[in-house]
């Protein structure tokens, strides 16, 4: 959530740096005139209770000396009416501020460049040149369904379209990658592993800005007790974990890498890779998430991003480094770099991952702040995401660039200890 003095201090500067994302964010001058109404009442408010504060004290005066206070008396029946409709006018206002906070995105970066969308997003580096075969390349759902390691016909008969059975070797690998990148980041690259709930509340959605804006793309868990949702992301529980707490600023920053299963419902995607596990309802996801100290944030970002190259490169697929523009920024973030793999089923690069700066956006709405030191006041921390990989994109990252022409494939060298053998055929 922005910062309500951003707003306060240059309305149409937070405007102007907003609308570059292509939406019209205007109603923040209004959100400005509420907020000097609500500022108002308040002052209001405590004069009207110093007043009638004097005037309690002056009724009791008059009453020890046995005069009448009945005028008195209604008077302050009178401003105890004011403040109660007063109360409810701030209160009222406070809930519509909140609403229209809550649903304005982030400031992106000044650093970052401005743009209309993905078009216009800055290559910044690549790893290997794309894959080049000697024979047509399939993709992944033909090698897949060919060698009976992907059934996407039977689990859309358990379930639906865009589900997927991973069997024999193919959810080997998929296991494999699992264990290889968490192995990776916690062992090599000194993050805390852990392993959330796969069940969210309402409040967690809130505090990472997955809701109210993608409260559509949510699968919700029904309960009579719990507004309960599955899990879009890792970052969801792993950035919760500290909702509502101050940290110690000596321990930032925190770096955990979480592995969940991810559930969404992608209701804005309809027709778009429907075929094989490009774009599933379910799907298996490590991710890196950091706890910095403003100042650090971006050198942390830094470093995030190469933790999730590593992966790539250790398992040698061509990939790029993309810069997000304004117009392709996600709701909460700052700053994006996505890293594009090589798919040659499909001649072209696609997003394997996203590594963002949220800065202290996140930490606003999940209350999550430090202390320098033991006397010092509260700041917000910043938050960091990233993907360390989406483990399904990856599986189709390695089934075709090392398809071989009889239709087999290779297994990367770094991969062969978890998955004990050498190819898939």
């Amino acid at each position: 959530m922005l910062d309500i003095k951003l707003i306060r201090d240059d309305v149409e500067e937070v405007i102007r740096r907003l609308n570059t994302r292509g939406g019209d964010y205007s109603y923040l001058r209004d959100v400005k005139a509420m907020d000097i109404r609500r500022r108002e009442i308040l002052t209001q408010v405590e004069n009207l209770k110093n007043e009638r504060n004097l005037k309690s004290k002056q009724i009791g005066e008059l009453k020890r000396n046995k005069q009448d206070a009945t005028s008195v008396l209604e008077s302050v029946t009178t401003i105890g009416d004011e403040i109660k409709k007063l109360e409810t006018e701030h209160d009222e206002l406070d809930e519509k501020i909140k609403y229209y906070m809550m649903r304005t995105p982030n400031l992106v970066n000044l650093n970052v460049k401005v743009g209309k969308d993905e078009t216009e997003n800055r290559v910044l580096k690549k790893f290997m040149e794309p894959t080049k075969f000697d024979f047509e390349p399939k993709d992944h759902a033909d090698l897949g369904e060919k060698l009976g390691i992907l059934d996407f016909a039977r689990a859309a008969k358990i379930t639906g379209a865009r589900f997927v059975i991973y069997k024999g070797l193919g959810a080997r690998l998929e296991r494999s990658l699992i264990a290889f990148m968490m192995d990776l980041h916690a062992n090599k690259q000194g993050y805390t592993e852990v392993m959330p709930p796969y069940i969210v509340n309402r409040a967690s959605m809130l505090g990472t800005g997955q809701f109210p804006k993608f409260e559509d793309d949510a699968y919700r868990v029904m309960s009579d007790e719990e507004d309960w949702y599955l899990n879009p992301t890792a970052e969801v529980p792993t950035i919760n974990m500290y909702r509502d707490e101050i940290l110690d600023g000596d321990q930032l920053p925190i770096k955990y890498t979480s592995y969940t299963t991810a559930f969404r419902a992608e209701a804005g995607s309809a027709g778009r890779d429907t075929k094989g596990i490009l774009r599933q309802h379910q799907f298996n996801k490590v991710e890196l998430i950091k706890f910095s100290k403003p100042e650090d944030s971006y050198k942390e970002l830094d470093g995030m991003l190469l933790d999730s190259e590593e992966v790539l490169k250790l398992l040698k697929i061509p990939y790029r480094v993309v810069e997000l523009c304004t117009g392709d920024m996600g709701f909460g973030m700052a700053t994006t770099y996505d890293i594009e793999v090589w798919l040659p089923g499909q001649n072209t690069y696609r997003e394997i991952g996203s590594i963002s700066n949220a800065e202290d956006f996140q930490a606003r709405r999940a209350n999550i702040r430090f202390r320098r030191s033991k006397d010092a006041k509260t700041e917000y921390v910043h938050t960091l995401n990233g993907s360390g990989l989406a483990v399904g994109r990856t599986v189709i990252a390695i089934m075709e660039n090392y398809q071989q022409a009889d239709g087999s494939i290779k297994i990367p060298d770094v991969l062969v200890p978890y998955m004990g053998v050498k190819e898939i055929k």
